[in-house]
């Protein structure tokens, strides 16, 4: 299921939509031209073993891990529902609000997947836990939004439109029954699952506070 097109326009132009998916190709290319890109990824990215919570220096990589990328394909998806879903969300939060909730978010996923995963080694890397609190906010505020999605119909490709409620409903449900799943097989490299449902589930309960604030 590949969301294609969010038709609702914006009342402002959403820059700081533009300015997170340029900074996350800027380190991307960082990435690439790293002398060592193993080391570049130990450095920034979020690995559970290395937390301390009481050593402000070992929390960083709450932060630097949301923008590093395992490759092409995973930072074009990121991007992809990024910018379908993130500029209808941003209208509604404002840019400065936005930029927070969106690395609040991100740093609420790293959290969901450390507290399950503490003595784990393996890299987290990834905008993804970021980008499911904009879905989960895009949840709360347009749940009858009508939603261009591609998907497998008996083998065969096919656009249809669906309510952003159900996809998105659909997209958590998957990732939190395959998060629950991950938790057996914790050194496997992969999706960090937990990450998802757990930033999904941070930007439902922010925009749920601030709607009902609003009314």
């Amino acid at each position: 299921m590949i969301p294609l097109r969010d038709a609702y326009p914006t009342r402002k132009r959403s820059v700081i939509t533009y300015l997170l998916i340029l900074a996350n190709v800027l380190v991307f290319f960082l990435e690439l031209s790293a002398s060592n890109l193993d080391d570049f990824i130990n450095q920034y990215a979020l690995i559970a073993i290395r937390v301390k919570l009481f050593e402000p220096s070992s929390l960083w990589p709450f932060l630097t891990f949301q923008f590093l990328h395992g490759g092409l394909l995973h930072l074009l998806s990121n991007m992809w529902f990024l910018k379908i879903f993130g500029d209808n969300v941003e209208d509604r939060f404002g840019h400065f609000k936005f930029l927070f909730f969106y690395l609040f978010c991100g740093v609420i996923a790293g959290l969901s997947q450390y507290i399950f995963l503490m003595n784990s080694t393996v890299p987290m890397i990834g905008a993804s836990g970021s980008v499911a609190g904009i879905l989960g906010a895009y949840f709360v505020f347009f749940p009858h939004h009508r939603i261009e999605t591609l998907i497998p119909v008996f083998g065969f490709w096919r656009i249809i439109e669906l309510p952003a409620s159900f996809m998105l409903f659909y997209w958590f449900i998957t990732q939190l029954l395959a998060g629950v799943g991950s938790l057996a097989m914790p050194e496997v490299g992969g999706v960090a699952f937990m990450a998802h449902a757990g930033g999904f589930l941070a930007g439902w309960a922010i925009a749920r506070k601030l709607r009902l604030t609003h009314q």
